[in-house]
């Protein structure tokens, strides 16, 4: 079940599996390209020799701070330099960080940092208010560092907050560390309860790097551009793409429809970095010859509709290649220049393992839809299990394969086709949203007895987030009062946008909820759409 063409072996020769590690990783490429740029962030610029030498003086600085091996660092963090040098400076040390959506609030945050058992948080400034709806007395936080801070900082807190304190000139000695260690936690939406923190080892950044790279046909002194978020899987990927390769690492602040050309343009980019929705959202500007203003060929736009390739490419001159790939996995399907079929993930690409299973994991025929479950031939090219949930890592890794939950159908020809999820999620906008997390900040409005939340369709290929609210008897409550009391207590982004007051929700005989029924039903002249009354969200 493996693509025809030949998986490139340079970077697996290059890097035998002992050296899969982000310390040697980055020594090696130190020494090979040494003041040739690697990143670039904000303002910030760093050579390879000089990311390497941040991360061990960053390494220092933490165990000066009671971090040891082991030991977890939180990040609330937007894209700025400092998100990766915290990240690579607990990879050095062999300590593990932990990147946060930084629209993650209340319930969710707590939950997050629970459940890590982080001993320092580093948060930007701007979000700093986050800390409000938290209790920070129930964590095992030690201190709070501010990134960006003006100056120092005065406010009142269960633990000691400060200015991030800057890295001196001593550097840590490098861990030793071995590829199937734990590099770091990345929590992705609980679908039917709780986020969960995948555990990425070292090595599976190694494999992302490589195959990505492959599919992209990324080379020496490539330009890589990236508007999506470092404490996500894709952009953390993506910087490593550009370590193994040679190549430079531009990340956006963040996505701009009205920036995104002139920002390629200025950057010098060859490589860019897209999710479903953004291509038709750039397609909804009038044609410019900005759109040609740059030196990209390719970009990686997983979830992109089959209908809008043709025109962004006849637009815009970038070939858009879609996949398919997890935190908890790697590239597992990929489409390249040469070897498309818009509207599919692709073909399965060497040295990974597909099956579309029923509910007993028995495998069925092509054309028939199904869960995909996935194994690689890789040593820890996958994610280890979920951190503190051994029962959740147990049944995401029944049989020895992991459970994906994405219902798909592999066609006679090879190629992949996305359906839908099978698990109770959301996707917007790119972000995946806990059903279960946004009905629990819902419940305890006190007019509010029952709440169902699930997907209905949206204008950009995506969903947008509805609500099904069974009132308290004689309780009352505006639509907009449900949706204010929501800021604040969940990320911006998972927000219901469709409201709907019910007298009951559809149930099974033992008593759940039929969200397919609610999903069928969709929008009706009684839901109230957020934005059609002109309600504009607090971020």
């Amino acid at each position: 079940m493996s693509a025809s063409r030949e998986f490139n072996t340079v970077l697996t020769t290059e890097f035998p599996p002992e050296r899969r590690n982000i310390p040697d990783m980055l020594r090696q490429q130190a020494d090979r390209y040494g003041d040739r740029t690697l990143f670039a962030c904000g303002g910030e610029r760093w050579s390879y020799r000089e990311a390497c030498g941040l991360a061990a003086r960053t390494g220092t600085l933490l165990m000066a701070n009671g971090i040891a091996r082991g030991d977890r660092v939180a990040i609330l963090c937007g894209n700025r330099a400092e998100i990766m040098q915290l990240i690579l400076g607990c990879g050095w040390i062999g300590a593990v960080s932990v990147p946060i959506n930084a629209a993650s609030r209340g319930f969710q945050l707590q939950h997050m940092l629970s459940n890590s058992g982080a001993k320092i948080l580093a948060i930007e400034a701007e979000l700093i208010d986050a800390l409000d709806a938290i209790d920070l007395t129930a964590l095992a936080l030690e201190r709070v560092w501010v990134i960006g801070a003006a100056g120092p900082v005065a406010r009142s807190a269960a633990v000691p907050v400060e200015a991030l304190p800057p890295v001196g000139v001593v550097e840590a000695p490098a861990a030793v560390s071995g590829p199937g260690e734990l590099f770091t936690i990345l929590y992705t939406s609980g679908t039917t309860g709780l986020s969960k923190g995948v555990c990425c080892p070292h090595a599976q950044y190694f494999w992302w790097a490589a195959y990505t790279g492959w599919q992209l046909g990324v080379r020496d002194g490539d330009v890589l551009h990236t508007p999506l978020p470092l404490f996500h899987t894709n952009a953390l990927n993506t910087f490593f793409q550009a370590l193994l390769h040679g190549a430079t690492l531009v990340a956006e602040t963040k996505f701009s429809v009205s920036g995104f050309w002139p920002a390629l343009a200025q950057s010098g980019a060859t490589v860019t970095y897209l999710l479903g929705a953004m291509v038709p959202m750039l397609l909804s500007r009038p044609p410019s010859p900005v759109e040609q203003s740059h030196k990209v060929r390719v970009a990686l736009a997983p979830g992109v509709p089959g209908q809008y390739h043709a025109e962004f490419t006849e637009r815009t001159g970038v070939v858009l290649l879609d996949g398919y790939g997890s935190t908890e996995s790697n590239l597992i399907m990929a489409s390249y220049v040469d070897d498309r079929k818009p509207g599919t993930m692709g073909r399965l690409v060497p040295g990974m393992q597909a099956r579309i299973v029923d509910d007993n994991d028995n495998e069925v025929p092509d054309g028939e839809a199904g869960e995909l479950i996935l194994r690689a031939d890789q040593p820890f090219a996958f994610a280890t299990g979920y951190f503190a949930m051994p029962e959740k890592t147990v049944e995401a890794w029944r049989n020895l394969w992991l459970h994906t939950g994405d219902r798909v159908i592999r066609d006679p020809d090879g190629y992949y086709r996305f359906m839908d999820r099978m698990k109770d999620a959301i996707r917007r906008r790119g972000e995946n949203i806990s059903s279960f997390e946004v009905e629990q900040v819902l419940i305890r409005h006190p007019a509010v007895a029952l709440a169902a939340v699930f997907p209905v369709s949206a204008d950009m290929a995506e969903d947008e987030v509805m609500a099904a609210i069974v009132l308290k008897d004689d309780a009352q409550a505006t639509h907009e009062e449900l949706v204010r009391f929501c800021e604040g207590k969940m990320s911006y982004f998972a927000i219901p946008r469709f409201v709907e007051f019910v007298a009951s929700l559809p149930r099974t005989e033992n008593g759940k909820v039929q969200k397919f029924k609610l999903r069928d039903q969709g929008r009706g002249e009684a839901t109230w759409d957020r934005e059609a009354a002109g309600v504009v969200l607090k971020r």
